[in-house]
């Protein structure tokens, strides 16, 4: 049966998002890994049944207050039956297919004699069982957090269900990132990882990695992760290794083993939104393409330097929209190769570049309407001497709906 009930039921969402085993099969709710007391006084684990009523793919009200169950008859902590529960059961009954069960319990919520939802059920008979099972196995709880697959009617991009979202109540927010469908990061060294690993975490369609580069020992001290010494030994490709550490959670991850430049820079033109994490000769021409396409896209840079035996220095995030694009000239970082700027600088360590690609992943989620945004900066540095953010190139008149560039 359709696993939809689940994520659609304010109930049964609640109950996954606390950590209960749920599963749904010839229409009954399945919580499995419910702790209960064996006759030997052994603490078990074994599973709760309840027919599911519904209207639709919502659950309404139970139809009643009884419960199944799929293992031995429980008892109290120290051996006995809880025959105000019932009594045990004969063998096993079927009542559908994959759902056998071995005891039929009825316990009445009082003082209404009827469970207004299955939180409130499940909640209730777990209660029950498990209490007795404390007494012997401190701690011993259904919440077991079981990792849950994600199904293909679903409609997710994702490998298992994104429970953080509605843990948090915000799967409505979240909703609109999942409108993103091609999503572009130019660049795979430090802060080209970490943007890759906070933008694999949402819902997007499609996340295009353009790099050329191979995965080298000194990657390794500035991206997400750990790679082992054999891994590094077999000079992976940037793009094919951190897909393969990406691909674990989700799909839609698309490699390109190149570098884009004039040769190739319209591969970019079918993108949703682009992240430029790269320095080089052909920046400003793959910058000029974009806005010839009409994409909005971010730009970072770092420029760290060693001052007096500490470091200090600039992070920046620049973003150009098809609003406001005159800014970039000043604000970007361009080099030639030969030229370098404060930008330029090869000096990168790991919470540098990841604090440059959240502030970029910050500003494409504003930009996306999922964080609030009352600046609409296109321009943010971050000083690391002071710990100072400054905002510049606000427009003149402000709106919401400024350069969201969503395609």
């Amino acid at each position: 049966m359709s696993q939809k009930p689940i994520s659609r039921s304010a109930d049964l969402t609640r109950l996954r998002n606390e950590g209960y085993d749920l599963e749904i099969r010839s229409g009954h709710l399945l919580v499995n890994g419910v702790p209960y007391v064996a006759a030997d006084r052994v603490v078990k684990r074994g599973i709760l049944v309840m027919p599911l009523n519904l209207a639709g793919d919502v659950t309404v009200k139970p139809a009643n207050h009884v419960a199944h169950f799929i293992g031995e008859f429980p008892c109290r902590a120290d051996g006995t039956p809880i025959t105000t529960i019932g009594e045990k059961g004969n063998g096993h009954t079927k009542l559908g297919e994959g759902v056998e069960i071995n005891q039929t319990f009825s316990a009445k919520p009082m003082p209404s004699g009827a469970y207004e939802n299955y939180y409130d059920k499940v909640t209730q008979y777990v209660t029950l069982l498990s209490g007795y099972a404390q007494k012997i196995e401190p701690g011993a709880t259904a919440k077991t957090f079981q990792p849950v697959a994600a199904t293909v009617e679903e409609g997710t991009v994702f490998k298992y269900i994104d429970t953080a979202s509605t843990r948090a109540e915000i799967g409505a927010v979240t909703a609109k990132l999942a409108t993103v469908k091609k999503v572009a990061i130019v660049g795979l060294g430090g802060t080209g990882s970490y943007v890759l690993d906070f933008v694999a975490k949402t819902p997007v369609g499609e996340l295009h990695l353009f790099d050329g580069d191979e995965f080298l020992q000194h990657n390794a001290f500035r991206s997400p992760g750990a790679p082992s010494l054999e891994e590094l030994a077999t000079k992976p490709k940037k793009a094919a290794y951190l897909k393969g550490i990406y691909d674990k959670m989700r799909n839609g991850i698309f490699v390109h083993e190149e570098y884009i430049g004039p040769h190739n820079v319209d591969a970019l033109r079918d993108m949703s939104f682009v992240f430029m994490c790269l320095e080089g000769p052909d920046k400003k021409l793959i910058m000029g393409k974009l806005e010839e396409f009409g994409l909005s896209f971010i730009d970072v840079g770092m420029g760290i330097y060693m001052s007096e035996g500490v470091l200090g220095g600039i992070l920046r995030v620049t973003t150009s929209t098809p609003t406001q694009r005159d800014h970039l000239q000043k604000r970007g970082s361009f080099s030639d190769g030969e030229t370098q700027n404060e930008y330029s600088a090869n000096i990168q360590i790991a919470e540098l570049n990841a604090l440059n690609a959240a502030l970029a992943v910050i500003k494409w989620k504003k930009l996306a309407g999922f964080y609030q945004d009352l600046d609409f900066e296109h321009n943010c540095t971050y000083t690391i001497g002071g710990n100072m953010l400054r905002n510049e190139d606000v427009p003149t008149a402000a709106t919401g709906a400024v350069g969201s560039g969503q395609q």
